[in-house]
């Protein structure tokens, strides 16, 4: 017990409360586009499971191709002002897919051009969340931060995943993306107001855009564990988009009548990720990507009870399972790459990563739609179900995952700011 409350003792750093604010806002609006998107555009005439996949893989494929721009622009300017430009450009994106589903003007191109909107604000956003974290957290906390951060992030997802689907069933997918970009447009200017001190990142002298992408990508081919796991989840992710994006709410929609099943599937595993806090926030495994890449194994779970058309309520307690090993493995991975790689890198090389574990995922969702009518839904599931376990061990035969062992630091001591 003491040691929680000397970890929980970082919330009273101000700026980490600042970030943590902020961030749990715009998850909590994230948390209501899965459903909103998912039921808006398959509530739309005519739209279908492929209609579905093409608005979604509008969305991954900008997020993909600029991921590596993003690396590059969030190491070289203010993090800060770059999630900020980040959580704008995502709020227009969520207006303008919202405005078009309340007006009933919503013809197939202007919603992939919207959906491409909230990819590219992605892109710009998730090197920099990657890269900012050290920067307001301690080194010898950062484990912690980042289980404070999944612990603000979870219990948005819990409140998303009921927020979002309660606000599907009873007004429609336009009201409920409205006040996602409501959400975003608030944490941009919150984020704002973070000071962080001026110079915490090496300055070198300057380079080229692909000089710099050539210096992240040594970072990242020089890690075998790093470049190993990114490979598994390029797999895993891909099997994941089309389960979640696609599949699952098909299921939700044919077995259960709508959204309200997939917003349970979704608070499940979110529920799942606040209880995954309570480990990681303590857990110190030796070797954390072994540990890491075990609790992908599990994942599979859902999937295969999804496929077997199993009760909701067992359904729901695999997505529990799944949010517990995720947040656990999310914790251990990002503490270790932030330890790990240089500062002065970080972006680049966290951009490496999540466009090699995201490249696949507008396969699985292109291929989602297609596969539900030619195998069925369940079928489909299971097949995601069996990617995941395929991935994982393969990721298991490699020595630099197995044995990497993390530091031993010395405690910093943290006050308020």
């Amino acid at each position: 017990m003491q040691s929680y409350i000397r970890d929980l003792g970082l919330l009273r750093d101000r700026q980490f409360a600042l970030f943590l604010s902020t961030r749990t806002i715009s998850v909590l609006g994230s948390a209501f586009v899965p459903v909103a998107l998912a039921f808006g555009v398959l509530g739309l005439p005519g739209a279908d499971a492929t209609t579905l996949s093409v608005v979604l893989t509008a969305e991954a494929l900008p997020m993909i191709v600029f991921m590596l721009a993003g690396g590059v622009i969030a190491d070289r300017l203010p993090r800060q002002r770059v999630l900020m430009a980040g959580d704008f450009l995502m709020a227009a994106g969520l207006f303008a897919l919202g405005a078009m589903l309340l007006t009933g003007w919503t013809p197939l191109p202007a919603l992939v051009a919207a959906a491409a909107v909230t990819g590219l604000a992605s892109a710009v956003t998730f090197p920099a969340l990657q890269g900012i974290i050290p920067e307001v957290v301690p080194l010898d906390r950062l484990q912690t931060g980042n289980a404070l951060l999944g612990l603000g992030a979870n219990a948005s997802r819990v409140a998303g995943a009921v927020l979002g689907g309660g606000t599907v069933a009873l007004v429609g997918g336009g009201w409920a993306l409205t006040a996602s970009g409501v959400m975003f447009a608030a944490a941009g200017v919150l984020i704002t107001l973070l000071r962080l001190t001026p110079g915490e990142r090496p300055q070198g002298e300057q380079h080229s855009v692909l000089a710099d992408l050539r210096d992240g990508w040594r970072e990242f081919r020089s890690r075998q564990w790093l470049w190993v796991v990114v490979a598994q989840f390029s797999l895993l992710v891909m099997a994941i988009q089309a389960g979640h994006g696609v599949l699952g709410p098909l299921w939700a929609k044919e077995n259960q009548g709508g959204p309200l099943a997939w917003s349970a599937f979704l608070a499940g595993e979110a529920i799942g990720m606040i209880a995954g806090v309570l480990f990681s926030i303590r857990l110190r495994p030796s070797r954390p990507i072994l540990v890491a890449v075990l609790l992908c194994l599990p994942t599979a779970l859902p999937y295969v009870l999804l496929g077997l058309d199993a009760p909701l309520w067992a359904i729901v307690a695999g997505a529990f399972l799944l949010g517990v090993c995720f947040d656990v493995f999310g914790v251990l991975w990002q503490t270790t790459m932030q330890r790990e790689v240089p500062a002065e890198s970080l972006s680049r090389v966290s951009s490496y990563d999540m466009l090699g574990s995201l490249m696949f995922g507008p396969i699985g969702l292109m291929l989602a739609g297609p596969a539900a009518r030619v195998f069925g839904t369940e079928q489909g599931l299971l097949i995601c179900a069996a990617i995941i376990v395929l991935c994982t061990l393969g990721a298991l035969l490699a020595p630099g995952v197995r044995n990497l062992r993390a530091p031993r630091l010395e405690p910093v001591q943290v006050e308020a700011k």
